[in-house]
């Protein structure tokens, strides 16, 4: 595992946050660098007040049973800046992944660069997903289970899959040791008829039930 402290820095100064998005650019392995599929996870985060809350569930691959549930809450310590969602929101993921009994062999996270990042700061296999093009561009898929190119300065970086019949297509992108064509197979076999793919969906649940429950 890598120092964490490297892609996570304490001086939040522009020159630092990007110095250390170039040293996660220089760690990236855009290939598939996993052994057998037989854990899956997904994380979430979701804020109250001045914290925030990070879930992470993870599943049996095969059959999508949930195996395990972990959470932390911390204090929110990077401020809300605009292509550095990463550091406002990594350590926590990092820090509940930490937590884990049963680590995944790949982490389905909440966002594209984000999963790059926390792919390299743990080593471990991501793929991001989000529910709305970031950047980059691609023609909408009109058939449930169909992916089109998500292309960005002339290369594919990415799909627009389309998972279910009246939700707009959600963005899939490799992040860390999983490439491209392997994002999407890995995602199509996670779909269970909802918008998201059930790892990032039970997180995405699981993580709004804390909130809801902490600020009760």
């Amino acid at each position: 595992m890598h120092a964490i402290p490297d892609f996570f820095p304490s001086d939040t100064s522009r020159e630092s946050l990007l110095a250390a998005q170039k040293l996660v650019a220089d760690y990236v392995i855009a290939e598939d660098d996993f052994g057998e599929l037989r854990l899956i996870a997904g994380v979430d985060q979701a804020f109250l007040d001045d914290k925030i809350i990070s879930g992470i569930v993870v599943l049996k691959f095969e059959t999508l049973e949930v195996v395990e549930r972990v959470y932390s809450i911390q204090f929110v310590n990077y401020p809300y800046i605009p292509t550095f969602l990463s550091f406002r929101e990594g350590p926590a993921i990092v820090s509940t992944f930490k937590k884990l009994k049963n680590p995944p062999d790949i982490l389905l996270v909440d966002g594209a660069g984000i999963a790059t990042h926390i792919g390299v700061a743990l080593n471990v296999p991501t793929i991001g997903i989000t529910k709305k093009i970031l950047c980059g561009t691609g023609e909408q898929p009109t058939e449930v289970g169909e992916a089109k190119p998500l292309v960005y300065e002339g290369k594919n970086v990415g799909w627009l899959l389309k998972s279910t019949k009246r939700s707009r297509a959600i963005v899939v992108a490799p992040g860390h040791r999983v490439s491209l064509e392997s994002s999407l197979s890995i995602v199509r076999a996670c779909l269970q008829g909802n918008k998201l793919p059930e790892p990032a969906r039970l997180a995405h649940g699981y993580v709004n039930e804390l909130k809801k429950k902490k600020s009760e």
